[in-house]
């Protein structure tokens, strides 16, 4: 009844938890060790796999031709999580055997196999990464990498000693690794590190302002494709490409491709107010052709204008036109791209259109019109007929 009411307290816990890992029941040690009286010995356990990140263990001390009615792996294989078993004495009661004899021993782990060694030869356990100094006869245990340094190393060695005075013992030793999915592909902190650090070499990562978002996500999609062993192994061209697929696809995922789009939006207009209308297309192509929007389009349009590429100018001023036809200053561009293309009807009608309003709160439809002539003119684009429209606009 007691380990009913139990096993309703901790079964939600293991339900509704987030599975990151699993328990290797692979490569779980199952050991029955014989310890003479009066005796300690040491064993060590199956090599933990890489990503062990905590283990549960049992030790059930029995009677002679007493057997094992449930083993560990079967009792965690409906725990889907660690955080499922209390770290207190109840998760301990609900993982020990329903059987254990009369004998009682002491334990002690160590993770180095000097220091198991020194325990066997005298008894030491100042080294030990635990201690059961009171004799049992039987225990659970569950046991961390973040709070043990039990798990420092692959192997954990166990060391016994025997509380009989005239007769053997029968010990029986389980452990199973829980499995953290992420770690178990060998990517520790450092080496995860050192693919943001190659990251942020890359040319890509040097245009952004602040790269450590797109970095965190090239990092975890090589991680996710490769195991550390596997990428350590490749040629470095294929790794170059690994870095420059992953790029590829955090490019857009992690936000960098809007914040480097707003960074060459900055720059284009920069370059514009000093008439560099050349480079400012070049600094806009990209952003045009994979995420435009509608003012990118007048901006390229006005670049295009400006160099006397006026059927570009024309394709661009007019989808932006078509995009916000409130834009009063794409239309007096579209009004100078049409007279510069020679359609002067078309160009007359949007200058007389819009000439009682304003392009800005504080520029009126033909000052701004007056100011982009001479600017055509200073950059040696002259038409006939300028004069015929600023008049118009008077």
């Amino acid at each position: 009844m007691k380990l009913s009411f139990l096993w309703l307290l901790i079964f939600p816990f293991s339900v509704f938890s987030q599975a990151d890992g699993y328990w290797d029941k692979a490569r779980a040690t199952t050991r029955q060790i014989t310890v003479s009286a009066r005796d300690r010995i040491i064993v060590p356990i199956e090599e933990l796999p890489t990503g062990t990140t905590e283990i549960v263990f049992r030790v059930t001390l029995l009677d002679e031709n007493q057997k094992m009615s449930s083993s560990l792996v079967s009792l965690l294989k409906a725990i889907p999580d660690p955080t499922g078993i209390s770290a207190g004495s109840a998760g301990a009661v609900f993982l020990l055997s329903k059987i254990s004899g009369d004998d009682q021993c002491r334990y002690a782990l160590f993770s180095s196999s000097e220091a198991a060694l020194a325990y066997q030869k005298e008894g030491t356990t100042t080294q030990a990464c635990f201690y059961q100094s009171e004799s049992v006869s039987q225990d659970a245990r569950r046991l961390s990498a973040e709070s043990s340094a039990c798990l420092k190393n692959k192997v954990i060695w166990f060391g016994f000693e025997s509380k009989n005075w005239i007769l053997k013992e029968r010990i029986v030793l389980e452990v199973v690794p829980w499995v953290d999915y992420k770690l178990s592909r060998g990517w520790t902190t450092d080496k995860r590190k050192s693919l943001i650090d190659i990251c942020k070499t890359t040319e890509l990562s040097q245009k952004l302002p602040d790269a450590d978002d797109y970095c965190i996500c090239v990092s975890n999609k090589i991680q996710k494709q490769y195991k550390c062993n596997e990428f350590q192994k490749l040629l470095a061209a294929e790794k170059t490409k690994a870095f420059r697929d992953s790029g590829l696809a955090c490019y857009k995922e992690s936000g960098a491709s809007s914040v480097l789009y707003d960074k060459q939006r900055t720059e284009a207009l920069q370059l514009i107010e000093k008439n560099k209308f050349g480079e400012a297309i070049k600094v806009l192509l990209p952003v045009v052709n994979d995420a435009p929007r509608s003012t990118d389009y007048g901006l390229i349009g006005w670049c295009y204008l400006n160099t006397k590429q006026y059927d570009k100018a024309l394709k661009y001023l007019e989808a932006c036109q078509k995009a916000d036809a409130t834009d009063l200053l794409t239309q007096l561009r579209l009004s100078h791209a049409y007279l510069l293309k020679g359609h002067y009807s078309e160009a007359k009608a949007l200058y007389k259109k819009f000439r009682a309003q304003n392009v800005t709160d504080s520029t009126s439809w033909a000052e701004q019109a007056q100011s982009d002539i001479q600017n055509f003119q200073k950059l040696g684009m002259n038409h006939p007929d300028f004069e015929r429209i600023l008049k118009q606009l008077e």
